[in-house]
């Protein structure tokens, strides 16, 4: 009793203290990875989504190409509007817009990573293949649907065809997302029925072995209990006499 008394007090954790270790827990937490979404949810997510969708969209040059051939076909559409225009050409420069437009939208937001089911890579290789296909139709149509041709009518045409060869050279930089990628075959195929597994015969032995080893005992003890049961029958036999 005097030793416990003797004994000091361990002093008690200062709160400053016990709050700078749950903030160092927190962060080590609340660490991510910069080249991944990790565990991110909501606006952290998104912020990492937007960076990544920007980053990737621009350095890779998707950007420049698609607004350059969008500066070039609103050029087009202001040259043509002096001059009488076949309605075919204006559908087919306001369709490319819009659809121009709505990519840059789309990768610009970064709402492509929150549709996961459509495969956007694809989807803009085939819209710059298209786009480039229509945009030289349409400058051809547009030379030949004219016997006379202003300047006005020349530039616009031009810009047509630079829009189109940009569309070309977007499909080229679209090919670095297919580099290094196989196509994974038998994806749909469901694997094969796995057969149950048989027991080794060497566990078989050590069961068997366990289970005569458990049954002797009770044919032992059943034998003496038959005795009595017998010997019982002949007393009250006797008995009865």
């Amino acid at each position: 009793m005097a030793d416990k008394k003797n004994k000091p007090k361990e002093p008690a954790a200062a709160p400053g203290a016990q709050e700078a270790e749950e903030k160092t827990e927190y962060k080590k937490k609340s660490e991510q990875p910069k080249d991944e979404v990790g565990t991110r949810k909501g606006c952290r997510r998104y912020k990492w989504e937007f960076k990544d969708s920007n980053k990737e969209f621009w350095s890779l040059g998707h950007a420049e190409v698609k607004l350059i051939s969008l500066g070039c076909l609103i050029g087009s559409l202001i040259m043509f509007t002096g001059t009488t225009v076949h309605p075919i050409l204006t559908l087919i420069i306001t369709m490319e817009i819009s659809i121009f437009i709505f990519f840059i939208i789309i990768y610009t937001f970064a709402i492509q990573r929150y549709v996961p089911f459509i495969l956007w890579p694809i989807s803009d290789l085939l819209n710059d293949l298209f786009s480039c296909g229509f945009l030289v139709g349409g400058a051809v149509f547009a030379i030949r649907s004219r016997q006379t041709v202003p300047p006005n009518y020349v530039t616009a045409v031009v810009f047509i065809g630079v829009a189109a060869l940009f569309a070309l050279v977007d499909v080229c930089l679209q090919k670095k997302h297919f580099k290094g990628k196989k196509v994974k075959r038998n994806v749909l195929v469901p694997p094969p029925p796995k057969e149950p597994e048989k027991p080794k015969p060497a566990e078989k032995t050590a069961e068997e072995g366990k289970k005569k080893e458990a049954a002797k005992p009770k044919d032992t003890k059943a034998k003496p209990d038959a005795k009595k049961g017998e010997a019982d029958k002949g007393k009250a036999k006797g008995g009865k006499k």
